[in-house]
């Protein structure tokens, strides 16, 4: 079990966290945080030249860094880089589920008739964010119920309100909600206090999924955008490494006795009511 530092409960120093979707937007902030705050970080991804180069500049920076290629969707693949990170390191004490992201084509257009979506594209959708939190969790997890840690799974505000077009994505996140609370509850029956698992849901930030959706290529807002932006109290989208605080909290044992928690850091979007 992380135990907080009397004189820095947020000190990562000694841990291996492993973040998936590390060739992500968000995922490369993760890394930058966790790096920031001590703890070793083992990248996965599927994309080797980010990944790598990634890695490489992290280790620049003094950071311990690895990356590993792997599909979170493939278990072979997690099995591997759960026997090759034990055989390097010889634990893993936490998990950031960060793989996700909508699918273009399951995005719903509003001219597009409501009763003739793309139901295969929905299900890719779903398995990636769901699927793709679930299996790493079970994978991962042996190793770190071992030891004890902790597991941050990405959510949304998709999962919180409803969003327009993004069914798939929505209905995955809602669902990544309820299997950290559920997994909260049996962790502790079964592991006591020393595994958690909480979530993080991000506000709106600009990332490669969709970029297209909130801004024009010159730059300006899309009305989808400018909409989000409405609907947001800082008047702003986020930047990335806002969300590092927050990541590093519930990773660290400054949290250790916070579980089952999804935690919004969106610039008071899931909260203002628009009036």
């Amino acid at each position: 079990m992380i135990q907080a530092s009397k004189s820095n409960p947020f000190d990562l120093t000694g841990t291996i966290t492993i973040v998936t979707g590390a060739t992500g937007v968000l995922g490369e902030a993760f890394c930058e945080a966790i790096g920031q705050a001590g703890g070793t970080i083992v990248l996965l991804g599927r994309n080797t030249e980010v990944g790598e180069a990634r890695t490489a500049k992290l280790q620049e920076a003094g950071y311990e860094a690895l990356f590993i290629v792997a599909d979170v969707l493939n278990k072979d693949d997690l099995n591997r880089a759960s026997e090759e990170v034990l055989a390097k390191y010889g634990r893993i004490d936490n998990l950031v589920n960060a793989a996700g992201g909508n699918v273009a084509e399951a995005v719903i257009q509003p001219h597009q008739d409501l009763f003739s979506v793309d139901i295969e594209a929905i299900k890719k959708a779903f398995d990636l964010n769901l699927y793709g939190t679930l299996v790493p969790t079970f994978v991962f997890g042996p190793a770190i119920a071992r030891q004890g840690g902790s597991i941050v799974n990405i959510s949304s505000m998709a999962a919180q309100s409803a969003i327009t077009r993004v069914l798939g994505y929505s209905m995955a996140k809602a669902a990544v909600d309820n299997f950290t609370r559920w997994m909260s509850v049996e962790l502790a029956n079964r592991y006591g206090d020393t595994v958690r698992m909480n979530a993080l849901a991000p506000g709106f930030f600009i990332t490669n999924q969709n970029r297209h959706l909130l801004t024009n290529p010159d730059g300006s807002h899309t009305t989808r955008g400018e909409a989000v932006i409405r609907s947001t109290p800082y008047k702003r989208f986020g930047a990335p490494d806002e969300l590092g605080g927050t990541l590093v909290w519930l990773l660290s044992g400054a949290s250790r006795f916070v579980s089952g928690e999804v935690v919004c850091v969106d610039g008071g979007f899931n909260v203002f009511s628009g009036v």
